[in-house]
């Protein structure tokens, strides 16, 4: 019974005949025979499992877990623990964030439910569905993520069925975005309407991500995955952060996507270029041949080496390459880095405030989200002005803001108004334009700070104490996940536990001179473990420091003239801010 060529329905026969035979062997007191299940064709994760064990590997416990329960068949599972409100254990709390469910616990004593949503882009009339769907079985309010996406939190047990529905009734979905899974699919947030893009990569994030949900296989990875499309206009999707990275490229007169792969900032590493060219009719072939041959080349037994970063290390970048035009049965388009046209330059914080779009007497608004969250009664609010004044549509960004566009000139002034109205602003100073903070411990187990509050608080401090005239990212992370990526920003701060006499306080690791694409550099740590409410006076010594020495150059530029040493003795602040000291005692 091992050949693989057997249908489902065969399958099942099998089985049942060979239980029936085992049952009359046991009957005539015969000695019990193995029963092999055939192999099905269409399960590489089940086979790359196989070869581990087959080649002397033990799996990871969550390895296990998924060849045990296959974990996008618990929907009955999932529907008997809501009937008695239980919420996931053990390794159950892996297998259920297949749905998109994420028990957050000791956090939050609920479910986060993480959606997909291609490109970012989510209709209005969508928008308001999640309002109302946050009002009846969330906390009230969603969070904007760092790929472009939504999440709700606050579920109860009970609920997750009916969440999980009414969102299938929105024709949104959040299934496979946690877990070993494809994550949400990233393109440019100003996609279709910015005057210099190469590409609209609309198109080929929306591919991808219906590719991905339709084949079953591509669920079985051995850790997460990102994927992003940049067409070369003004706003940063990041894509050199993903594992696999699609930048816009002209040749000859001719768009192609320039090929990236292995981007994890959270391991220091960026995506590295291959030298190779995709046609954009291309991309999902090629992504599906890179994540088969991920499924079965990566490792299962530690998770720590499971991301593909770590896979091209083992087999080397020409090594998996050759593997995936195997994969491909065809040879992939190289080209000579001297032959590409430079990119066009990406405006820092295009993200936020008024722009033109390409299209004549149209504007995009980029909306401050202040760290990312918006309550129900803005989420309502931001669809109707996208109805009323846009296209009806509202487009996310890896900032944690959002976008709306098609607004004409004619309504530019009533759409603003609207904005103000609802709470919310389109112009930001250049320390807050770039400000990114992750859920932090408020709503996650992993995090050592409340990074949310913290952004906030820092960004009032130092917004009334000094003025700078270029983008600053700044970013807050809550752990070494790194979801907020503070290697990439200019200033990146990585929440940790910090003595104090006998106690533990929240506080930041400090890194500096972090920067994605033009700006690609790896932040470096320059004061570990310092307690939040002496990180003000820190930052603000820096920022004084480049305000006074930078002729016009950027923050980055001026710390990678400076080595660590420097730029430590340079913040090396006595005693803590009396602002930020007061902001924290009224905020406990």
């Amino acid at each position: 019974m091992s050949d693989p060529g057997f249908s489902a329905e065969q399958q099942e026969y099998l089985k049942g005949f060979m239980s029936g035979v085992e049952a009359r062997r046991g009957a005539l007191g015969l000695p019990a025979g193995p029963v092999e299940v055939p192999s099905d064709p269409a399960d590489p994760q089940r086979a790359a499992q196989d070869a581990t064990v087959a080649a002397g590997g033990t799996l990871t416990a969550e390895e296990a877990a998924k060849r045990a329960k296959p974990p996008l068949d618990r929907w009955d599972e999932i529907n008997a623990a809501a009937a008695e409100g239980k919420f996931p254990r053990g390794t159950d709390v892996f297998l259920t964030k297949y749905q998109g469910l994420f028990y957050v616990a000791p956090a939050q004593d609920s479910f986060m439910c993480r959606l997909r949503i291609p490109g970012g882009i989510v209709a209005a009339s969508q928008l308001r569905g999640l309002a109302a769907l946050a009002d009846a079985l969330g906390g009230g309010y969603a969070d904007i993520t760092t790929r472009a996406n939504l999440q709700i939190r606050e579920i109860a047990a009970a609920a997750a069925p009916e969440v999980l529905m009414r969102l299938a009734e929105l024709g949104l979905t959040s299934r496979g975005s946690g877990a070993d899974n494809v994550r949400n699919v990233t393109g440019s947030p100003t996609a279709g309407i910015d005057p210099q893009e190469l590409i609209d990569t609309r198109p080929h994030a929306r591919a991808i991500h219906h590719h991905i949900l339709n084949h079953r296989a591509l669920y079985g990875l051995p850790r997460k995955f990102n994927i992003a499309f940049d067409g070369g206009g003004r706003v940063a999707v990041l894509e050199d952060t993903n594992d696999i990275a699609f930048t816009a490229v002209r040749v000859d007169g001719v768009v192609w996507y320039r090929l990236a792969l292995g981007g994890i900032t959270g391991h220091r590493d960026f995506a590295r270029e291959t030298g190779i060219l995709v046609a954009p009719a291309d991309t999902t072939r090629v992504c599906d041949a890179i994540l088969r041959v991920f499924i079965r080349e990566g490792d299962r037994t530690d998770r720590r080496k499971a991301r593909l970063k770590y896979l091209l290390d083992r087999v080397g970048l020409d090594g998996f390459i050759a593997l995936v035009e195997q994969q491909l049965g065809a040879a992939l388009q190289r080209v000579d880095g001297s032959a590409i046209a430079p990119r066009p330059a990406q405006l820092k914080h295009g993200h936020v405030g008024v722009h033109a779009q390409k299209q004549p007497a149209l504007n995009y608004i980029g909306i401050v989200c202040p760290a990312g969250r918006l309550d129900t009664a803005m989420l309502r609010g931001l669809a109707g002005i996208a109805e009323r004044f846009g296209s009806a549509t509202v487009r996310l960004t890896v900032w944690q803001n959002l976008i709306i566009s098609d607004i004409a000139d004619t309504a530019l002034d009533a759409a603003l108004a609207a904005i103000a109205a609802l709470g919310l602003g389109w112009q930001a100073s250049h320390l807050r334009g770039g400000l990114v903070a992750c859920t932090g411990n408020a709503g996650c187990k992993f995090a050592a700070s409340d990074t949310k509050r913290h952004a906030a608080m820092l960004a009032d401090w130092l917004e009334a104490r000094i003025t700078v005239d270029q983008p600053v990212n700044i970013h807050l992370t809550g752990c070494h996940h790194s979801c907020a990526q503070h290697f990439v920003a200019d200033i990146g701060l990585l929440g940790t536990k910090v003595e104090r006499g006998e106690d533990l306080v929240e506080g930041y690791d400090l890194h500096v001179g972090g920067g994605a694409g033009a700006e690609q550099a790896i932040g470096r740590l320059i004061r570990p473990a310092v307690a939040f409410d002496a990180l003000g006076p820190m930052v603000l010594a820096l920022l004084r420091a480049w305000r006074a020495a930078a002729a016009g150059g950027t923050f980055q530029a001026w710390c990678a003239a400076h080595d660590d040493g420097a730029l430590a003795a340079l913040c090396a602040a006595d005693g803590v801010g009396p602002g930020i000291a007061a902001a924290v005692e009224v905020a406990a």
